[in-house]
């Protein structure tokens, strides 16, 4: 198999072993990496003692998405598919990500169409996530002459996508800065500085069912501060403060918003000195996002 799976958790032992009864169950048989951020439910041992093919590595501390490029640094396939404790890819998408990558070499990840499980009505028929639209119908055009099997995207979703595992390694992976939320559209903009392309594959699936073990507070106020800090690390001053301008009007106006502007002015000082503006292509690749990434019924600050 070309398609090493990487899969992050904390706490949450009872999903992940159900997470990993899909994925071991994959008959391509994919190696999967289990890194455990620093679980106090005895996630490592249960994973050994049921799914004694998976590698676990244990994080000593919770290092967040950043705990994805150990995993990734565990395999030794040309690429990997990222997978949170509550998704697991379809059969036959891993395969056929594998393909495409294969057929096309300057693409360096498919990001793949997601269904939703209800936990409230775990019969009913899982439904497309409210990002799937959107990714359908980026905006961002193809360039003459290169031919992309589905719509160019700014960003991958980390818990949807398959990349080359090289041009990870070399973007840096995911950045110890933002540690976990929105820490995707970094690294996305840092692949597309270096002349890669990323795209939606409508043919690859993914399936989500979200845990309700989570913090919707630490995730909107790290989501908050990272957009931040990505703007200003990486677009121009125009348009770093025309993003950050409409963050302060529209976010909730409550402690958890109040916290994250804090947070991201307090993090400016090694945002000015590492800032790197992206090439002017890639920039205004990332200008027609916002239109609809304002209209997004998906990508809202709230909780």
């Amino acid at each position: 198999m070309t398609v090493g799976i990487v899969v992050i958790t904390r706490d949450r032992r009872d999903q992940l072993l159900a997470t990993l009864d899909q994925l071991t169950a994959l008959p391509t048989r994919p190696p999967v990496v289990v890194c455990d951020n620093a679980s106090s439910d005895g996630t490592a041992e249960a994973v050994r003692a049921r799914h004694p093919g998976v590698r676990v590595l244990c994080m000593p501390r919770n290092e967040g998405a950043v705990a994805r490029n150990h995993g990734a640094a565990a395999l030794d396939t040309p690429y990997v598919a990222f997978s949170d404790d509550d998704t697991w890819w379809a059969r036959g998408s891993l395969a056929a990500a594998a393909d495409l990558l294969d057929a096309h070499p300057r693409i360096a990840a498919v990001t793949a169409r997601i269904l939703v499980h209800d936990l409230a009505h775990p019969q009913a028929d899982p439904y497309e996530d409210p990002i799937v639209p959107e990714l359908r119908d980026s905006p961002i055009p193809t360039p003459d002459g290169l031919h992309l099997p589905g719509p160019a995207l700014g960003s991958i979703l980390a818990g949807a996508s398959v990349l080359r595992l090289d041009a990870f390694r070399a973007a840096g992976g995911f950045s110890p800065r933002l540690w976990l939320g929105g820490e995707e559209e970094l690294l996305s903009a840092d692949l597309a500085s270096a002349g890669w392309w990323l795209v939606y594959a409508d043919a690859l699936t993914v399936h989500h069912r979200p845990s309700p073990a989570r913090d919707p507070h630490l995730r909107r106020r790290h989501g908050i501060r990272n957009t931040l800090w990505f703007t200003w690390l990486r677009r121009p001053a125009g348009s770093a403060l025309r993003r950050t301008m409409y963050l302060a009007a529209t976010v909730p106006r409550d402690g958890t918003s109040l916290r994250a502007f804090a947070e991201a002015a307090a993090g400016m000082p090694w945002v000015l000195r590492e800032r790197r503006a992206l090439p002017p292509a890639v920039e205004r690749r990332l200008r027609l996002l916002g239109a609809p990434q304002r209209a997004s019924r998906a990508r809202r600050y709230v909780g």
